[in-house]
């Protein structure tokens, strides 16, 4: 808002214990997010009032905001999960990478993500990539090694793999924003309803803007007719259920009373 500033927050033994969980798991979705900050309360036996999701993580960022270090919110692009990522502001995330990955890992990385940026679907098959090995810079690295450190960037969460193809975890999404749109400028694409990068989505045939998912999905539930929401032509594709958090927290209850009923009976 024009004309106040942000408040810095303190730091409790609390938000530094949710900090530490965030950086190592890389990235959260929203019910951890919710859940964390009581599990940390009761691990530090702390009797202060839990703070609001919201106020949590702003209270963080206040401190952060110093360091160019940010928690970001964003949603998974197949899905429309909300997720949150601890995003460095000062450089860019391939940088933030080289303490967990070799130089010929992260050129692998860039190449992947080159691929993925360049096609229509916002995937790379293994094969497409695995063929780039011997072109990547530092000490060379066979076709078995590189299928390792593609498994690597999926279990860090910066790659996400479907069937043997590869495109980019809500993690490097949220965090390489900036430097996607920078390094490709010609390539990149912007969802039409919520203006943030896309990296896989739908596409009208008719005026070719292309929209995420969950946003279409989201635009279509006020609409009897399918359409497109540029130019109002029929829209094609089939939308898949997105997420949907009360959906989500009955079927966790309805888990949860399963298996206490089964304890029961035990």
């Amino acid at each position: 808002m024009q004309g106040s500033t942000r408040r810095t927050g303190i730091m409790t033994d609390v938000h530094r214990r949710f900090l530490q969980l965030l950086m190592t798991h890389g990235v959260l979705e929203e019910c951890d997010v919710k859940r964390l900050p009581k599990h940390c309360d009761k691990v530090h036996d702390c009797n202060a009032t839990v703070e609001k999701p919201e106020d949590f993580i702003n209270n963080i960022n206040s401190v952060l905001e110093s360091l160019y270090i940010e928690i970001k919110k964003g949603v998974t692009e197949d899905d429309g999960r909300p997720i949150y990522a601890l995003v460095n502001l000062a450089t860019t995330s391939i940088s933030k990478m080289a303490s967990d990955f070799a130089e010929n890992e992260l050129d692998l990385f860039r190449k992947a993500l080159e691929l993925i940026i360049d096609s229509d679907t916002g995937f790379a098959s293994s094969t497409n990539i695995l063929n780039l090995v011997d072109q990547l810079k530092g000490k060379k690295m066979r076709k078995k090694e590189a299928e390792h450190v593609l498994q690597k960037f999926v279990q860090n969460k910066w790659q996400g793999e479907k069937e043997g193809e590869f495109t980019l975890h809500g993690r490097a999404i949220l965090e390489m924003d900036q430097y996607i749109r920078e390094t490709y400028p010609d390539a990149v694409k912007v969802c039409n309803i919520c203006r943030s990068l896309l990296i896989q989505g739908q596409s009208c045939e008719t005026c070719g803007i292309r929209v995420h998912v969950p946003c279409v999905a989201k635009y279509l539930q006020s609409n009897s007719e399918p359409h497109c929401p540029h130019c109002n032509d029929y829209w094609p594709h089939e939308v898949p259920e997105v997420f949907d958090p009360e959906k989500e927290r009955e079927t966790g209850m309805s888990r949860s009373n399963k298996r206490s009923l089964r304890s029961r009976q035990h």
